[in-house]
């Protein structure tokens, strides 16, 4: 392979893409030579994202939860780009309360945006990817799929059923040539991130103390491990999950 990390040629979906690690990811893509689509809710957020982006990048209003139009979104995006061939799925919520205080409904929202719309977009994406016997599906999962966090219970049961869900996908569709993988960020600079560590400076020392770069991560760090797992460098890489941490999920 002349350009083992090349993504010339391949068209990149990415929910929540217009910011955080979303975002992060596009930039990356888009120097490794793809074409991204920024999925999301808000039109503006994702029109100044493609706009930074450039000419490789377009985007698209779509509610990942109405899960009865994500085959529309597809077919959509086949006129505008061509077939997808890769998958992030990124979007997703966080509550943080105690299990005693988190409803079934909040825990239900939850598993809703992280497990089954990435499911029915996967079920989306896969007929055109198993036909051109080429394809990439990657989740960005958390380091709450791999150990306990406390008052985070919906979103590590959310995680943790990503995990699930890449392997099996993972033997069943790698046969065809498509590749199915997770990303484990560590505590990456983001929205989110700031959202669990508001008023909390202890949790965030300790977050550092037991990360052995001591320090947090960038968008981008996320963004070059989904280049790589969707390029042909890692053409014998499928169901596995990849901790992007910092070495959090070693240290102690």
């Amino acid at each position: 392979m002349n350009q083992p990390y090349s993504l010339a040629g391949e068209a990149i979906l990415i929910t929540g893409g217009g910011t955080g690690l979303g975002f992060g990811m596009a930039k990356c893509f888009v120097q490794c030579g793809a074409k991204v689509v920024l999925v999301g809710r808000r039109c503006e957020v994702l029109k100044k994202a493609a706009a930074e982006l450039g000419e490789s990048a377009v985007w698209e209003k779509h509610d990942i939860l109405e899960l009865n139009k994500a085959a529309d979104l597809i077919t959509r995006l086949r006129d505008r780009v061509g077939s997808i061939t890769g998958l992030v799925n990124n979007a997703g919520i966080h509550i943080k309360k105690s299990a005693t205080d988190l409803s079934p409904a909040e825990f239900l929202s939850v598993l809703q945006t992280h497990l089954v719309a990435s499911f029915s977009l996967c079920r989306a994406v896969l007929p055109d990817m198993i036909e051109r016997r080429h394809g990439n599906i990657v989740f960005i999962s958390s380091m709450a799929s791999l150990f306990g966090l406390p008052m985070v219970s919906a979103y590590s049961a959310a995680k943790a059923g990503h995990l699930g869900l890449m392997r099996s996908l993972a033997t069943e569709v790698s046969p065809y040539g498509v590749r199915v993988n997770s990303i484990a960020p560590g505590w990456i600079e983001s929205e989110m991130m700031r959202g669990a560590l508001n008023g909390d400076p202890k949790r965030a020392e300790k977050v550092l103390g037991r990360t052995p770069m001591n320090r947090f991560g960038d968008p981008e760090d996320i963004g070059w491990a989904a280049s790589y797992l969707c390029s042909p460098a890692a053409k014998f890489v499928t169901g596995v999950v990849l901790p992007v941490d910092g070495g959090a999920s070693i240290g102690f």
